[in-house]
């Protein structure tokens, strides 16, 4: 009657940290709101959760997690990212880069791993592996 509850609580999978950048780097995570526009370039030295719209080149040096909602008008390059939302541009990742459901992507790719989720979509050059992670995204004409 007085029993502990022993249930066991499940480690995170790799989405959910992913999609939650404080939680594995222990540091703050600059959130963009639905509806907020930024037009120019974007740089952050955190981790940053996107679920409005940049317009311009974004850099990210360590997680930039976008939302459903969220649109990327330009090259995104960035240690860790998750991806929901739609990116027209590049995408240059060192590390993870994990493409959920919803993810739409107009431009190359470029990262060490990749997870695609079935219904994610992408359009122009992929190079996954070691040596592709710190190469520059091939230029489109």
């Amino acid at each position: 009657m007085f029993g502990t509850n022993t249930k066991e609580k499940k480690p995170a999978s790799s989405a959910t940290a992913l999609s939650n950048g404080s939680e594995k780097d222990g540091v703050a995570t600059t959130v963009i709101a639905k509806g907020t526009v930024i037009e120019g370039k974007f740089a952050c030295a955190e981790n940053v959760r996107l679920d409005g719209a940049i317009h311009g080149e974004v850099r990210v040096e360590k997680r930039f997690v976008m939302g459903d909602s969220s649109y990327v008008q330009g090259n995104i390059h960035a240690r860790d990212a998750a991806i929901k939302g739609k990116i027209k541009g590049d995408v240059v990742v060192k590390e993870a880069l994990h493409l959920m459901e919803s993810a739409v992507i107009e431009g190359n790719i470029s990262a060490r791993t990749m997870i695609v989720e079935e219904g994610a979509r992408y359009n122009g050059s992929c190079k996954i592996g070691d040596s592709n992670a710190a190469a520059p995204a091939v230029s489109r004409s």
